[in-house]
């Protein structure tokens, strides 16, 4: 995206050897304000994170996405199958607001507030720095023979990794069967719910290998996030970028040499130190401009704005900034492309909100029984239908009873009247209604049938009606 400092093109990634072997990065631990902001960030989501499958509102759990039973609460709100068009616009709504914000500020969701991100440098890279030392001392652990100091220390790493891994499981399982199950598990042991206990091992397992090993190159390789950027940014859009007018100038980079006056000596503000290339924990050069590789975690900002301060330069050199405000010194402008996606995310929002006010708690479905037409009963016409009720909330519903509307007859459900709908529960059933021939004047009469929970109405559902074509 921004223009190369020199001739040499990147053609490989930090990654990938010349052999095309994986090459493990050790990145310096980062420090500094931004630093600094992203923890606390990052801590705040950890705990929401961790906690969303312990709490309740009204009974129903904070956040599940029960995929097996089709059960689903979002802020504590349960939706069952039958709101799935909900579920589909607000997914739609978060893809938009997703390209919205990359397409103003860059991949900066991958560096602040990923998960897979938070976990890796503010978990298990610390734990890392913490037993193993910084950039340095890894490297040189690496590259030691197993002896008792690496065995040591790469064997209390690991089993650090293990039991985390095994946390962050259970609360990834949490989401998913819901956590007074997982609670009930662990208090009935493991041996009662052997298939739960598989996939909680098989989860460890991939949880373990990502932070170990695969690390980085999920936001490299596996997320397609990384490359749905490189169609939304633009040269207006803003990312962690390095200005390299100002660093490059008339003679380029150059080292440090306090001994002479580096503006009139026309050398760049770079001073060639790679910290920042040190630092990045995808092991890019962000002096090659943008690229996909690149979070946004802003750790080469803060060990360049360091370097800066050590040497008495203005800091800045790597700053949030789009191209266009580096190349030609302009103010950032809401371009007619945000403006167009605004304007769908404000309308799709519109739509949700909607969606959600006009959503029902307890939902009825009357539909005619397949393969049946209409009986004759004397001077009256009868339909058969099947109904279906679903109660999305936290208490039973106990008085369900019909009423037919607009048109004289008489209704009749098959069993028990008045009808009881447990909790986040469903009952079906069929029902006859009947209505003399003299009333109907078409052979597919359009019905209403009200639904009530003792005298509260809450909803009407509209069927049809069958019937001879004529009556004489």
């Amino acid at each position: 995206m921004s223009k190369l400092p020199d001739e040499a093109f990147r053609d490989t990634i930090g990654t990938i050897d010349n052999e095309g072997n994986r090459k493990f990065i050790f990145p310096k631990k980062p420090s500094g304000k931004f630093y600094d902001y992203r923890k606390w960030v990052s801590y705040l989501l950890l705990i929401i994170l961790v906690a969303n499958p312990f709490i309740k509102i009204n009974g129903n759990q904070f956040m599940l996405f029960n995929i097996l039973e089709r059960r689903f609460n979002i802020f504590g709100f349960p939706f069952w199958p039958q709101d799935f068009y909900i579920f589909v616009i607000s997914m739609i709504v978060g893809v938009v607001f997703i390209i919205l914000f990359t397409v103003i500020f860059g991949r900066i969701f991958c560096g602040w507030i990923c998960p897979q991100t938070i976990f890796l440098e503010m978990v298990f890279r610390r734990i890392e720095y913490w037993i193993e030392g910084d950039r340095g001392a890894q490297i040189r652990l690496d590259k030691q023979e197993w002896n008792s100091e690496k065995i040591r220390k790469k064997g209390m790493k690991w089993t650090l990794f293990l039991i985390i891994s095994f946390f962050i499981a259970n609360v990834f399982l949490a989401y998913l069967i819901s956590s007074d199950k997982l609670l009930l598990m662990i208090e009935e042991g493991p041996s009662s719910h052997i298939s739960t206990i598989i996939s909680l091992l098989i989860f460890t397992g991939i949880f373990y290998f990502v932070f170990v090993w695969f690390r980085e190159q999920v936001c490299i390789i596996a997320c397609p996030y990384g490359r749905l950027q490189g169609v939304l940014l633009d040269n207006k859009s803003i990312n962690v970028a390095y200005d390299f007018v100002r660093g490059e100038k008339e003679l380029g980079r150059a080292k440090f040499n306090k001994q002479e006056d580096r503006e009139a000596s026309g050398k760049g503000d770079c001073i060639d130190c790679k910290q920042c290339v040190n630092v990045c924990p995808t092991g890019i050069d962000i002096r090659n401009g943008t690229q996909l590789e690149c979070i946004n975690c802003t750790a080469c900002i803060d060990e360049c704005d360091a370097i800066m301060d050590n040497v008495g330069l203005p800091k800045g050199l790597i700053r949030y900034a789009s191209e266009e405000e580096i190349e030609k010194n302009t103010k950032f402008q809401f371009t007619p492309r945000m403006k167009g996606y605004s304007a769908v995310l404000f309308i799709l929002v519109g739509i949700l909100i909607g969606l959600l006010f006009l959503r029902t708690d307890v939902e009825a479905t009357i539909l005619r029984l397949p393969g049946q037409l209409f009986q004759h009963k004397g001077e009256n016409i009868s339909n058969i239908y099947t109904f279906k009720i679903i109660n999305k909330t936290n208490k039973d519903v106990n008085d369900i009873h019909f009423k037919l509307v607009g048109i004289k007859g008489t209704l009749n459900v098959v069993g028990k009247q008045d009808l009881i709908v447990p909790k986040q529960g469903m009952v079906g059933g069929t029902l006859f209604v009947e209505i003399n021939k003299n009333l109907l004047d078409s052979d597919k009469t359009k019905l209403k049938i009200e639904v009530y929970d003792g005298d509260k109405k809450i909803e009407t559902s509209t069927t049809s009606f069958l019937s001879p074509r004529s009556f004489d």
